[in-house]
């Protein structure tokens, strides 16, 4: 099985435009996020996907693999289908650009989800976090999702759900952490088919493929990590990195 990571890089940000290319302790983020994701010795490659002349160039001036994007795209699976489309690879893991914390133990687990699935029963595998802060529940840039007893995911919302109408249930609530392990065959279905109602209502990709009966096998991790969405987020984690 050919496994290869992929990084999503896209200079404009409507949070944080620019983010990508801002200094973490001496290194832009995405040469952070590139170098933690290569040094987890997981993947037979790690390919940077930009549509940025700068980015391209940073990553390419380090020594590293890096892809330009030849058309517009609206989320990171697009760009990445669009990447892999002719190339020989069983299996994408989806590393965030702006994650640079990145930890092998997860990686790792998505790996194993499909070493074990001979039937190919899982079309994407993805991971989610324990949450308990009520704030962060209620917090609609935290992205919830809810399972079966399979671990399959039901559905990713803004939204608190499940909604707690009953106080004395012992729910627990999981964030989605944006890493996602592909199929090829399954972002490439991605990439082919149009956006659906609930996937522009909440503006969460993944809830295409749930929309055309795609199965995502969710993975707990207790790894929280810092995602770089804000300002705020890149002060967190130049403190975090020392």
């Amino acid at each position: 099985m050919k496994i290869i990571a992929m990084i999503p890089a896209r200079y404009s940000a409507s949070r944080f435009p620019g983010k990508l290319m801002q200094d973490l302790k001496g290194k832009p983020v995405i040469t952070r996020t590139y170098e933690a994701t290569v040094a987890t010795q997981l993947f037979d490659d790690v390919v940077v996907v930009t549509d940025s002349e700068i980015i391209f160039k940073e990553i390419k001036d380090i020594g590293g693999k890096v892809m330009m994007s030849k058309k517009e795209h609206e989320c990171g699976s697009d760009r990445i289908a669009e990447a892999v489309e002719f190339l020989d690879v069983d299996v994408i893991i989806n590393v965030q650009g702006d994650e640079p914390f990145t930890d092998k133990k997860s990686l790792v687990k998505l790996i194993q989800v499909f070493k074990e699935d001979p039937k190919k029963e899982v079309d994407l595998a993805s991971l989610m976090v324990h949450i308990q802060d009520e704030e962060e529940i209620k917090n609609p840039n935290t992205v919830k999702v809810v399972i079966d007893q399979f671990n399959f995911a039901l559905y990713f919302s803004r939204s608190p759900i499940p909604y707690p109408r009953d106080k004395n249930v012992d729910v627990k609530y999981y964030k989605h952490k944006g890493v996602y392990a592909f199929r090829k065959q399954a972002i490439l279905d991605f990439y082919r088919l149009p956006m659906q109602v609930l996937e522009a209502s909440e503006k969460l990709e993944q809830l295409r493929y749930l929309e055309y009966g795609k199965r995502i096998k969710m993975v707990e991790t207790n790894v929280q990590g810092i995602e770089i969405d804000t300002p705020e987020d890149l002060e967190k984690a130049n403190k975090f990195w020392k």
